[in-house]
């Protein structure tokens, strides 16, 4: 597999990733930016990928207990090597989520986060590129993602997941029981533009009403007017720094 070596945060975590294929942007950064999560506790990503998501948490909030799972073994195997190359500790297995291995079957965690593939294929065309098809196009059904987070989830523990705007009639649609006290953040790119992506954010056993946050605006001003990075003061702190979303607790 041809690879590339790749910096996230301002370089504080260093990932080799397919050259073709699904490659990992910041969306995974994202992801783990919006996690609350403490020195201590245990934390899931199903459908993993080559780590990134995980890592950076990993390196913003040292001592948590980081367990992936990645159907696809070469990019599992390169989010083992990254984890090793950026001294993060990563329990990485391979394996269906579906059909998790009994190790995390009778796990319970603190946090379960996820980045699942964001196209119907009933309603959209398969990449050439069987990883980044495997990436992208939904195998698994989005509610078997959502009710497998659930299960593994202590009570009163946190679900995170980032996905593609279309995607929010099927994620509530298919929202377990069992989680409550959502909330969801659009990400718009600017001020008065539509929101491609969001984030949810909900709670094991919460009972606080359903909230629409504020949007995180991705890039300051409302249009694109010349070359070179336009983010906003968060979000470079986010992708630069590491830093945490300025999310409000539910």
């Amino acid at each position: 597999m041809d690879t590339t070596q790749d910096n996230f945060l301002g370089g504080q975590v260093r990932i080799t990733q397919p050259r073709d294929g699904y490659r990992a942007g910041i969306d995974p950064v994202m992801l783990a930016a919006a996690v609350s999560a403490k020195a201590g506790e245990a934390v899931l990503e199903l459908g993993c990928g080559v780590g990134v998501a995980s890592l950076c948490l990993g390196r913003r909030i040292p001592g948590l207990r980081l367990v992936g799972i990645e159907l696809q073994p070469e990019y599992a195997a390169l989010a083992r090597d990254n984890a090793h190359v950026n001294e993060v500790a990563f329990d990485v297995h391979t394996g269906d989520l579906c059909d998790l291995p009994v190790a995390l079957k009778s796990t319970s965690f603190d946090h379960v986060i996820m980045n699942p593939p964001y196209f119907d294929r009933n309603a959209s065309v398969a990449a050439q590129n069987q990883g980044r098809e495997t990436a992208l196009g939904e195998g698994t059904p989005l509610a078997d993602w959502m009710s497998v987070g659930a299960k593994r989830l202590k009570p009163k523990g946190t679900f995170s997941m980032i996905i593609r705007t279309e995607r929010l009639p099927d994620v509530m649609r298919n929202f377990p029981n069992s989680i409550g006290s959502l909330q969801l953040f659009p990400i718009q790119a600017r001020v008065g533009r539509a929101s491609d992506l969001f984030i949810l954010k909900a709670r094991k056993s919460g009972r606080a009403a359903f909230r629409l946050e504020a949007p995180i605006v991705m890039h300051d001003g409302t249009q694109h007017v010349q070359d070179g990075e336009s983010y906003s003061a968060p979000i470079q702190a986010v992708l630069r720094h590491g830093a945490a979303l300025p999310i409000p607790k539910s």
